[in-house]
């Protein structure tokens, strides 16, 4: 294989963490372009790919990260970040097209999406495509690499259909649901496809369609996921007043994902999303079907072997945000509940009680308060508690855990940044330090309130403070010493 690295853009996200491990296997040297560096930092092929820090939205640090590569991965969307994304998505894509061609690149693989574009594509879909095009608008080769729904342990799309028809037996769908089709994929098939990109020998640019063999309505497709699963069948009901803005707010009550994700992707589906041409449904033929699709994807969850999910990807914060470290000096203020208990514990027997929070496990304290926390802020388009966490045992920064993002963690430390809807920042830590008779644990929560609201939103939940974070951090203790001395 050539020594010249290829750049995988997107390397923290669902499908970009999955690549570079086959691009290793495959014998390629991987350059990966990422905002936040450290969010690599667990990823057990960290230590076989270099890392660039950048960002796409200002072009800094792209032109290091391209320069003596090969090839290139365009694996970065906006979807869910911005409300703006098409603009955004637009910007990023010409400035990435220039950069390539300044740094010479042999060629660019890009995971778009299927449709046709007299389709009347959502804006989502006419948004992929509209990338697409815009980095084939260069001199440098694209590979299009066009997938639907993506069916894979952790997938967005996977998450949303798994929810959907675990939680309900009985849905009153929008009309086109049991119309549309759609040709959804295996993760595995998509990354296949993708590596193979780089040995295309095909010159110019070129649209690759990836599908699996089954063409199925999203009915069909819950149906389907139901009889793989051991679930009844479920009675859809077909109607024709669901928008998709109402079936977000569906979406958004009853599965992980929030309004600003559930949205276009049910947009998307009000389009038919199949293989067009001939060569490529001969392709889709010989990939996994969807029963076996969903029951891999059902394996790796129940054997906690999902490496990254839809959560991991994150909004791009303003240079202006504040930090839970800033000086008084930097300007404007940060309010502090700050709690302390002494253990007799291990250090670490502390760590893995405070690693452990939230997920199906719970939070330590006032866990309904949590909850009914939670599906206030799915109301009001937040990220909810619902997204979980990755693994019930182990963190790693970039993960999300419920409606929190982890920050920093190490083997005496956990920091984590709030993602839910506020009127303002925060964050909420735990510091674990040895002492003679074990350590002490010290939790603090940290708000840096945004304007006169967010301090009255800080004061009024003084009283839930007061009641939820005393008991937290003793709870904590005894679940790591449950015989304390």
């Amino acid at each position: 294989m050539s020594e010249r690295p290829v750049l995988v853009t997107g390397a923290t996200g669902y499908v970009g963490g999955r690549l570079v491990p086959e691009l290793l296997r495959a014998g390629y040297a991987v350059r990966c372009l990422a905002r936040t560096p450290e969010k690599l930092d667990g990823r057990p092929w960290r230590n076989q790919v270099d890392v660039v820090a950048g960002d796409l939205s200002t072009t800094e640090g792209l032109a290091d990260a391209l320069e003596g590569c090969r090839a290139a991965y365009y694996l970065v969307h906006a979807m869910g970040s911005h409300r703006d994304f098409e603009d955004t998505e637009r910007r990023q894509a010409t400035s990435f097209a220039a950069a390539a061609e300044a740094a010479k690149l042999e060629r660019i693989v890009y995971l778009g999406g299927l449709g046709e574009d007299d389709d009347a594509l959502s804006p989502h879909l006419r948004s992929r495509h509209e990338v697409g095009r815009l980095l084939a608008s260069s001199s440098t080769p694209v590979t299009e690499v066009r997938a639907a729904v993506i069916i894979g342990s952790g997938s967005a799309s996977f998450e949303m259909l798994r929810s959907l028809t675990e939680v309900l037996p009985v849905m009153v769908v929008p009309r086109w649901v049991s119309r549309t089709r759609c040709q959804p994929v295996a993760i595995r098939d998509v990354l296949e496809a993708l590596a193979e990109a780089l040995t295309d020998s095909q010159a110019g640019n070129v649209v690759v369609e990836v599908g699996g063999p089954d063409v199925l309505t999203y009915g069909e497709l819950m149906q389907l996921y139901a009889e793989t699963a051991g679930l009844r069948r479920r009675l859809i009901i077909p109607v024709p007043v669901l928008t998709p803005w109402l079936s977000s707010q569906w979406v958004n009550l009853v599965t992980p994902l929030p309004r600003s994700i559930a949205q276009p992707l049910i947009e998307g589906l009000r389009n038919d999303v199949v293989v067009s041409n001939e060569r490529d449904r001969a392709a889709a033929q010989r990939r996994l079907g969807m029963r076996d699709a969903i029951t891999l994807a059902l394996t790796k969850i129940q054997g906690l072997e999902v490496p990254t999910r839809w959560a991991g990807a994150e909004a791009r914060r303003a240079a202006a945000v504040p930090q839970h470290d800033d000086p008084s000096w930097a300007g404007g203020s940060l309010l502090v509940d700050e709690r302390t208990v002494e253990t007799s514990a291990r250090e670490s027997d502390v760590m893995r009680a405070v690693v452990g929070v939230g997920g199906d496990q719970g939070w330590p304290a006032a866990d309904t308060l949590w909850e009914l926390r939670g599906l206030l802020d799915k109301q009001l388009g937040g990220v909810g508690l619902r997204r979980g966490r990755r693994h019930p045992a182990e963190l790693a920064v970039g993960d999300a855990l419920d409606f929190w993002r982890v920050e920093q963690v190490t083997t005496s430390s956990l920091r984590l940044r709030a993602e839910m809807r506020l009127p303002g920042h925060a964050w909420l830590e735990w510091q674990v330090e040895p002492n003679e008779s074990g350590c002490t644990l010290r939790q603090r929560a940290s708000f840096a309130p945004r304007g006169l609201w967010g301090r009255a939103y800080w004061y009024a939940m003084w009283p839930f403070h007061a009641l939820i974070f005393g008991r937290m951090v003793r709870r904590i203790a005894q679940v790591a010493d449950p015989q304390p001395a």
